[in-house]
């Protein structure tokens, strides 16, 4: 737009300058040469805004370098096309109206025993920006429809048929994600397109497979619970066992110190203790000759 009203102003003033040779009219031919000048300067700069990046293409050729955020000055006859480099996310969702496909759009793949599992998954990735121009040039702008969708469908299906419906569904996630993962960034970083994240949101199982693994996974709960009380009553019968042999050991121990003069010692204070109470008044004691207790009993009142 400014280049042709700057062409237009140049060429109106050269007619000028050529035809007319009075001062006024050279003068007026000197204003449109600057007001010529003028456009050609803002038909060179060029503004990139934020989180985006410009690509020059020149007479239908594509210069091997980007414009960043800023004002730039190029060629007038270029047009930049401008891309974005931020995180984009691409969604594959069974959810109506949740995914980058309107209706159901989530993935369905074969697990390594032949079953099929519906799976939502949410990629997180961008444009790497200097690799921006080549993703242009050999791919266009359409890059997530051609490139990113086809890689996610493809990893995902591929990492599905090395796991169990199991795994997928429990025990090794985290290990289905990192595999699809892997093979993302194999297939998106040539084609200058930065991977971030994957996300396995959802996995959709049909539902009989669904209640069998439930089954499974309560069944080994279960077993797990009957090992703890087995250990809990095996640790309780050694506690016991320990505790008999202590009090077998300790009547033993006592058995061997009661011998007839501490019997007769602890006889004594037994009846000390009883003849001393207020509560007696009459104390029958038994005594062999070989114990002769002196008592001396409080008469009741």
């Amino acid at each position: 737009m400014f280049i042709l009203v700057a062409f237009l102003f140049f060429a109106a003033g050269l007619f000028i300058f050529l035809t007319q040779h009075g001062w006024r009219e050279r003068g007026t031919s000197m204003l449109l040469f600057f007001l010529s000048f003028i456009f050609l300067i803002l038909s060179m700069v060029r503004l990139v805004g934020p989180g985006e990046v410009g690509i020059i293409v020149l007479f239908g050729k594509v210069k091997e370098r980007v414009l960043h955020s800023g004002l730039h000055l190029v060629n007038p006859f270029a047009s930049v096309v401008k891309m974005s480099v931020r995180t984009q996310e691409y969604t594959m969702s069974k959810r109506r109206g949740e995914g980058a496909v309107r209706g159901d759009d989530a993935i369905t793949a074969l697990t390594s025993e032949g079953l099929t599992v519906e799976l939502d998954v949410t990629v997180w990735f961008r444009l790497d920006p200097e690799e921006a121009w080549r993703v242009y040039r050999d791919i266009g702008p359409d890059y997530v429809r051609k490139i990113v969708r086809p890689a996610i469908r493809t990893a995902i299906r591929n990492a599905a048929a090395l796991y169990s419906v199991n795994d997928i569904y429990s025990a090794n996630r985290e290990k289905v994600v990192e595999d699809i993962r892997k093979e993302l960034e194999e297939n998106l970083k040539p084609r200058g397109i930065i991977l971030e994240n994957v996300l396995l949101r959802n996995v959709n199982l049909p539902e009989r497979v669904k209640n069998a693994i439930n089954e499974k996974i309560a069944a080994e709960q279960e077993a797990q619970k009957m090992k703890f009380i087995l250990q809990k009553e095996e640790q309780e019968a050694k506690r016991k066992k320990i505790e008999a042999e202590g009090i077998a050991e300790a009547q033993r121990i006592i058995a061997h110190s009661l011998s007839p003069q501490y019997l007769q010692w602890y006889y004594i204070q037994t009846l000390k203790e009883l003849v001393n109470s207020p509560n007696n008044t009459v104390i029958i004691a038994p005594f062999d000759q070989k114990l002769t207790p002196l008592l001396q009993i409080p008469g009741g009142k």
